[in-house]
Formats: C-alpha cells, sequence, structure tokens
C-alpha cells in the first residue's frame, strides 16, 4: 500500500484536478496521417481548464472520445462485459454467455481464459491531447479485493504523443485456492514529421497473469452444513488446506495457471502526396497534407509463455481427470507442471492507395506478410513458417452516412496455408428517428488452435489430436443503432462446419456435421423524467444437436434514477439484476485452462441482484455497489460444476481524472 500512496502524491502534485471538457471535434490524430495541423503564433498567458482528447485504435481511421458515463459499472470500470461469467472471482478464468466464437485466420496457441483482463495490440489507443490528461483508479471490495487503474497521455509538441496504462487485480477470493494476481502494462506513441509525409506507431504490452485453480468445492453439501458458513472453511479439489499468503504487491498461490504475454508492434508509414499551407489571419495558419499513396511496414514480436503448477499435488484428482498418477507425499515431491511458450516474429508490407483528397476513410489497401512462429514445451520444440496476402477497401463518405467495407486474408505457404477470412460490411445513416443501420457477412476457414492439437505436461503426458481438420464459420449480421428512440439490436446468424471444442478435462473432438445458431442481442433505455430502466436482452437458439452450452436467454435489468443535483453532483442510484435461462454451464479443466463440454448437469440459476450507488463530481466518479443480495432469500446459483457463487459483498470503485 505505501508504493500507491507515493505514486498518488507523486501523481496528485503535477497537476490540479479540473472537469475534463472532451471536445467532439473530429480531426485526425497520429498515425492517420494527412489532415492538418494548427500552428497558433499568438502567445496566452492563461489557458483554460478544458482539454481536446481523442484517440484511434491501430487500422481505425475514425476517432473516438473517452466514456466518462457512469451507468455501466462492468464496462466502464471493470472493463469486463456484464455477459461474461468467471469461475466466482475477480480476475479467475472468464467466458462469455453471449456466444462469440473465434473468427480469426492464422496461428493461435488457444490460451485465452484471461484475455477479458490484458491488453492487446488490437484495443491499444493511440491519443492526441491539448493537455497533459491521467486517470486514477481504486477498487476495494469484499474478501480484501483490490484493483488500480493508471493512465496517462501527453503530447511533447504537436508532433509526438504517447501514454501508459497499468492495471492490477488482486483478489484472494472467497473460497480457498482462488486468490487471483493479475498486472498488465501498455504503451503506445505514434509520431509525425513535420511535413506530415513520416509517421510511426508503437505499441507495447505485457499481461502477467496469476489464476488461482482450486478444481472447485469438493461436494456441493458443504454449502448447506453451518460450520461452514465461512465458505473459506470449505475444503477444495485442488491446493488442499495450504496457507495462502495474500498481500497486494506478492501473492504466493498454490496451485496456479500462470500466463505472461508481450509483444512489441512498430509500424512505419511513409506518405506521397500534395501539402498546402492556409492562412487564416495574420497570426494563424494551418499546413494541410492530403495522402495519395501510402507504403506502410508493421514489425511485431511476441513472446507468451503459459504455465500450470502444481507443486503439492492431490493423488486422487488427476488420475481419473487426465490419466496419470500423483505419487504419494511421503514417496517425494511429484509436480504437475506444464509450459508452452511461443514466439513469434512478424513483417508486413501493405500499399495503400487514397482515391479522394482529403478523405483519410476512403483508401485501397493490398500487401503481405510473413510470420517466423517458434514453441518450445516441457520437452519438445516446433518451428515453422507462414506466408499471406491480404486486401482491403474502406469507403466512409465525409458526411458519415455511408460506410463500405471489404476486407480478406489468405495465408498461401506454411503452417496454416489454405486459412482465409473475408468479410464485407455495408452501412447508412438513415436520420435521427432511423438511426444507423448496417449488415455484414464474413466467414473464416482456419486451423483450430493449436492446444486442441497438442498439450505437454511432465509425467510423459502428452494429449495430441491429430485428425483435427480446418474448421468453417459463416456469420450474417443486421445491426441497428438508434440514439433517438435509444436502443440498439444486433442479430447474428451462425454457420459452424467441423467445430472444434473440448469433450472433458483432456480430450478435444470436432463436430463433423453442420449447425447454425440464431443470435439476437438487444437493448433498450426507457426513462420517465428522471427515472431510468436499462435493459440488456440476449437470445440464442442452436438448431441441431451441437456441442455448444448457451443460456437460451440471458438479460440484465438497471431499474435507477438518474439526475443532476445541486451544481456539480451526478448521480446515478437504484437496483440491478441479471439472469439466464437453465443450461448445461461449462466444465473446466485447470491444467489446460479451458473451459469444456458437459451435457450431465443443468443449473437453474436465480437472478444476481445488487444495489448501487454512482456519482461523479466534477472529475472525481464513485462506484458504490451492495453486490449478491440474492443471497439473503434465494439459494446459491453455480457458475460451472463445483463452482458456487459468491456471499453478499461490498464494492467500492473510485476514479479520479487530472488535466495537467
Amino acid at each position: 500500500m505505501r508504493q500507491f500512496i507515493i505514486f498518488f502524491l507523486l501523481l496528485t502534485g503535477t497537476g490540479a484536478a479540473v472537469q475534463a471538457q472532451f471536445n467532439t471535434s473530429r480531426l485526425p490524430v497520429g498515425g492517420g496521417g494527412g489532415g492538418s495541423m494548427q500552428r497558433d503564433t499568438t502567445k496566452h498567458e492563461h489557458e483554460p481548464d478544458t482539454l481536446t482528447l481523442r484517440y484511434r485504435y491501430l487500422d481505425e481511421p475514425t476517432d473516438f472520445m473517452l466514456d466518462s458515463s457512469i451507468y455501466d459499472f462492468n464496462l466502464n470500470y471493470l472493463r469486463v462485459p456484464a455477459s461474461y461469467s468467471t469461475l466466482g472471482n475477480n480476475g479467475t478464468a472468464a467466458r462469455n454467455l453471449i456466444f462469440t466464437p473465434r473468427m480469426q485466420a492464422g496461428f493461435d496457441p488457444g490460451f485465452h481464459a484471461f484475455d477479458i483482463y490484458g491488453f492487446n495490440h488490437q484495443n491499444a489507443r493511440f491519443y492526441t491531447t491539448t493537455r497533459p490528461y491521467s486517470e486514477l483508479g481504486y477498487l476495494i471490495g469484499g474478501q480484501q479485493e483490490q484493483m488500480i487503474n493508471l493512465m496517462h497521455t501527453q503530447n511533447r509538441g504537436q508532433k509526438f504523443n504517447f501514454s501508459f496504462d497499468y492495471r492490477k487485480v488482486n483478489s484472494p477470493g472467497f473460497y480457498l485456492n482462488q486468490n487471483t494476481n493479475h498486472d498488465t502494462y501498455r504503451v503506445t506513441a505514434n509520431y509525425n514529421s513535420q511535413n506530415k509525409r513520416y509517421h510511426i506507431l508503437m505499441s507495447y504490452y505485457l499481461n502477467k497473469f496469476n489464476g488461482g485453480e482450486n478444481g472447485g468445492i469438493r461436494a456441493d453439501s458443504f454449502l448447506h452444513k453451518p460450520e461452514y458458513d465461512r465458505l473459506r472453511l470449505i475444503p477444495t479439489k485442488l491446493g488442499g488446506d495450504a496457507t495462502e499468503t495474500a498481500t497486494f504487491f506478492n501473492t504466493v498461490i498454490p496451485v496456479k495457471n500462470a500466463y505472461q504475454e508481450a509483444s512489441f508492434l512498430l509500424r512505419q508509414q511513409y506518405d506521397w502526396g500534395r501539402g498546402d499551407t492556409v492562412h487564416v489571419n495574420d497570426t494563424t495558419e494551418y499546413y494541410k497534407f492530403d495522402p495519395v499513396f501510402r507504403v506502410e511496414h508493421t514489425f511485431t514480436y511476441t513472446q507468451n509463455t503459459y504455465r500450470y503448477m502444481d507443486t503439492e499435488p492431490d493423488s486422487t484428482y488427476y488420475p481419473s481427470r487426465y490419466g496419470f498418477n500423483i505419487l504419494p507425499a511421503n514417496l517425494g515431491n511429484d509436480s504437475v507442471l506444464s509450459r508452452h511458450q511461443w514466439r513469434i516474429l512478424s513483417n508486413d508490407l501493405s500499399l495503400m492507395q487514397f482515391p479522394v483528397r482529403g478523405n483519410m476513410a476512403h483508401f485501397i489497401r493490398v500487401g503481405a506478410g510473413f510470420d517466423n512462429i517458434i514453441g518450445e514445451f516441457m520437452r519438445s520444440s516446433v518451428t515453422f513458417q507462414n506466408l499471406h496476402i491480404h486486401g482491403e477497401y474502406r469507403n466512409k463518405t465525409k458526411n458519415g452516412k455511408w460506410d463500405l467495407q471489404g476486407r480478406g486474408e489468405l495465408y498461401l505457404l506454411g503452417e496454416n496455408a489454405g486459412d482465409y477470412m473475408a468479410m464485407g460490411t455495408l452501412s447508412r445513416y438513415i436520420n435521427d428517428l432511423f438511426g444507423n443501420v448496417s449488415l455484414m457477412a464474413k466467414n473464416v476457414n482456419k486451423e483450430p488452435s493449436y492446444i486442441y492439437r497438442y498439450f505437454e505436461l511432465n509425467h510423459g503426458k502428452v494429449y495430441r489430436n491429430a485428425d483435427i481438420g480446418k474448421e468453417n464459420i459463416t456469420q450474417l449480421q443486421f445491426r441497428a443503432d438508434n440514439r433517438r428512440l435509444q436502443y440498439n439490436l444486433q442479430a447474428n446468424y451462425y454457420l459452424f462446419n467441423k467445430y472444434t471444442y473440448f469433450k472433458s478435462f483432456s480430450e478435444s473432438e470436432q463436430f463433423t456435421g453442420l449447425f447454425n445458431m440464431l443470435q439476437i442481442i438487444f437493448h433498450k433505455r426507457v426513462n420517465v423524467g428522471s427515472f431510468f430502466w436499462d435493459a440488456d436482452f440476449a437470445f440464442q437458439q442452436i438448431a441441431g444437436n451441437a456441442p455448444i452450452n448457451i443460456p437460451t436467454i440471458w438479460t440484465r435489468h438497471r431499474f435507477a434514477y438518474n439526475g443532476q443535483l445541486y451544481k456539480n453532483l451526478n448521480l446515478y442510484t437504484g437496483i440491478e439484476a441479471k439472469y439466464n435461462t437453465p443450461f448445461y454451464a461449462d466444465d473446466y479443466s485447470p491444467v489446460l485452462g479451458q473451459y469444456f463440454y458437459q451435457n450431465t448437469e443443468q443449473f437453474s440459476n436465480y437472478p444476481e441482484v445488487a444495489a448501487f450507488v454512482h456519482f461523479r463530481i466534477k472529475s472525481f466518479t464513485a462506484y458504490v455497489r451492495a453486490e449478491n443480495l440474492n443471497i439473503f432469500v434465494l439459494d446459491r446459483n453455480f457458475y460451472a460444476p463445483s463452482y458456487p457463487s459468491n456471499n453478499f459483498a461490498l464494492r467500492v470503485g473510485l476514479r479520479w481524472w487530472y488535466i495537467n
């Protein structure tokens, strides 16, 4: 805690906390190229405490603004959507109850249980800002749960910007041996040369995930025995009765999955086009450059290490689930260990043309990439390469009404030869009444993730499936976003061929037949004066006997009062309830870090209820939540077989903004 306090004092000493007034102008940011750069030769002795801050994602030409709303605690603060289900503790393996298949061609190691908590290049933000901007967040919850969020970005002159993000999740959990301790870091930078022709984008992230694995509780009957009212007394299948050491910056976890993901990306762009100096008046002028042709090179180096460690294994747990025996404790230490490390070196060269001067969202891109991939395991290693080509056409009109995109990728040679992805989208803003409507079609043919084909442990154990072929997934989507009527509607139709899944703790399988799924996702806000009803609804229906476990209906409702009190207090307070219909929830394999299909144990869960008070006073935001209120009147829910929900807990999350 002392380190946290020191950092807090240093941060608050650099600037005053003032209210961020976000400018919604749509000017280009670093890496977008082109656009205009204002140079004001007048001097201002006193600048207003306002901020113009915007950002872009790596391959997206559209600007975005920071979201300062306080409605959604899960999305805005935890950064884990409400539809995600964990094993009960913040930071444990998570999956989305609104089914979202992975639709990317190319190589994939297959370890995704902690993805929702980490950074990647796709969600990296490249900022431009008129003032240095910082965010500080801190959360404390039940059973000593703590979180820290830090973010800072600033421009150094008009040509260079950098940003830094840090996130800490430390949660001992309500049940024994379920500690989590995650540290994630991200640094981004973007640079534009003085003549606006040369651009650099840099992204680096480091994810350190430490997820405690207890295998679930030994028997559900413990939940109804008075002597186990304190959930931490209930014996678990893994970890034994070992005493856990948990401090905020140093946590010892007896059985865990320890993942470390690090990646560095450097993108360089050089443009040919036309530049002009535009004189506004005697003291202000703009330099405007419009690219016509661009050469782009992207270098990426990724090193991911995935480990499972149980140094004092339970001799009764592994034989029936994983097929190997554990020596008794009196005969020595018989640890269960696995280690999979992947190193990927990628180079990509692209050529881009901008047909319409001044419209950076209208372009044609063609390119090729080469990947060198090395995998190292406990006793073996593999090396292979991939060569792929890609192309994209994007046309977002200047008036913002039409947005057309077509994109494709094909793997010509290497381990993933024959993989491809093809997608097209068409969006049209109709008017204020009907909002924005879009259509999308996507087809992916891909080699299943490597973990479905090979997983290695000590004890001389290798899980291998050489009979898995490429799987094919088609998605058709209709989407409507209407601000005036305050609703969002999304309808997805999926068609699966050779769907790959885990059927047990260690066995993968491929469903050889075709099946399809219809999915409708709907959000609607209804307000009467200052009283609001936010309804989230998802309907999912599978045609065919497919090995996918999903609830037919998932829904969340928030009934709240929302208003501004006094001069600066924005208040959002009420009740939140989540519910899903009964279904055969997936089981979980700790050693592989994978959810797997089971059809023997069905769960009929009760609504999860929370009361909340969210408020913002200028640059300070607070989230106060009383969660799992249903425990007082209803039976306990289960997230997976042997993984019950927690007790009542109080959470307090704080966030400050600083303009330096």
